[in-house]
């Protein structure tokens, strides 16, 4: 499996050979990773889960889709690049987080709020 540093370096050799780099400000970055989300929205907007659970059997949606993924996770690795965020450790720093937010033995099974928890 590719590790995340082989993937930014595939993206951003891509990008400095085509020159793009003057084009990627975390605007115009963010803006793209919208749009990108936006088209992936486009393959489950109005349909039923059921549908949707039904498409991803058919070979041409399912690719379809994973272009459009691709897309929202090129985009989003060139933001954190830009901004200097490693994306692994904030990743991992947000599980932790998370964790202590939400502890299992007062969540498991149901939705609440984190807020919620702290009112208890």
């Amino acid at each position: 499996m590719t590790e995340l540093s082989e993937l930014i370096e595939g993206i951003l050799r891509f990008r400095d050979e085509r020159d793009w780099k003057k084009y990627h400000t975390p605007k115009n970055l963010i803006i793209s990773l919208l749009i990108e989300l936006g088209e992936l929205s486009e393959h489950f907007q109005w349909k039923t889960n059921k549908e949707i659970l039904q498409s991803i059997y058919d070979e041409r949606t399912k690719e379809k889709i994973a272009e459009e993924l691709a897309d929202v996770a090129i985009y989003l690795l060139l933001l954190t690049n830009e901004l200097g965020i490693n994306l692994e450790e904030a990743i991992l720093k947000k599980i932790k987080k998370n964790e202590e937010k939400y502890p299992v033995d007062k969540v498991k099974g149901r939705y609440v709020k984190y807020t919620e928890l702290i009112e208890q």
